[in-house]
């Protein structure tokens, strides 16, 4: 059985990264709505991160030829690509939710022959849904998220509700390693309050959107107590909202 919780990316197990000018420009657009940018605003807005305006130029050229971002003049915007991940960013700060009545989301893959790139790449949008692999080929989660699964999927699964015999509690015990994931969600809230410098703040809240995209997500009576995915959620909106205010820019937060 494979415990689905993500690797530890840095020793303090909380996703901390130096940012790049791509990372910045990204940042900012990811939390931004419609997320396009001109060129004259990003100067102003990297500088405090210490992006200076050549390096962010050529940064800007990098990402367009790489398939990041779209020009359209002088205005910069995000490509079909990096839309689909705000997306599941903003859905990772406002997921949506239904009552739990005890049902579980199943998919069992029964397609065959595929190769490891397919596999990943299955993997990769399994774990997206915020399902967790019990064995190899067999995923499930609580049914408490209000979205349908992918039409596509059914092409290579089969998808059904259940109620497994084994009590809930174990059962997203052994998925998710919940005290884990808060215990990282904890270290990142103290290290967003004790951050005061920009680009230490960008970095701090950039390490908790990943975080918050690998939240399973569970009815409030599977979680532990004092689960911190909430103010998590809440610190990173109330960031949202002073960089919003503080460039004059209208972010996810409104």
């Amino acid at each position: 059985m494979r415990m689905n919780v993500p690797a530890a990316p840095d020793e303090a197990g909380t996703g901390l990264r130096p940012l790049s000018a791509r990372s910045v420009v990204l940042s900012l657009l990811l939390g931004t709505h419609p997320p396009r940018l001109p060129v004259k605003d990003l100067v102003r807005l990297v500088e405090p991160f210490g992006v200076g305006g050549s390096t962010l130029r050529a940064a800007l050229s990098r990402m367009v030829a790489a398939g990041d971002l779209r020009r359209t003049d002088a205005v910069y915007g995000l490509s079909d690509r990096l839309l689909a991940r705000q997306r599941r960013q903003d859905d990772a700060v406002r997921p949506r939710t239904r009552a739990w009545d005890g049902d579980w989301e199943m998919v069992v893959i029964t397609a065959t022959g595929r190769g490891p790139a397919e596999r990943a790449d299955l993997r990769a949008r399994l774990t997206a849904l915020r399902l967790a692999e019990l064995r190899e080929g067999v995923w499930l989660r609580p049914a408490n998220l209000a979205r349908p699964l992918p039409e596509e999927l059914h092409r290579v699964a089969l998808t059904c509700t259940s109620r497994p015999d084994e009590p809930a509690h174990e059962l997203v015990g052994r998925l998710w390693a919940p005290d884990d994931w808060a215990a990282t969600a904890r270290t990142l809230l103290t290290r967003s309050a004790a951050s005061r410098h920009p680009a230490d703040r960008l970095t701090v809240l950039a390490a908790v959107v990943r975080h918050l995209l690998t939240d399973p997500v569970l009815p409030a009576g599977l979680l532990p107590a004092d689960w911190p995915g909430e103010a998590l959620r809440a610190a990173y909106t109330a960031y949202q909202r002073e960089l919003a205010t503080s460039v004059g820019l209208r972010g996810n937060a409104d």
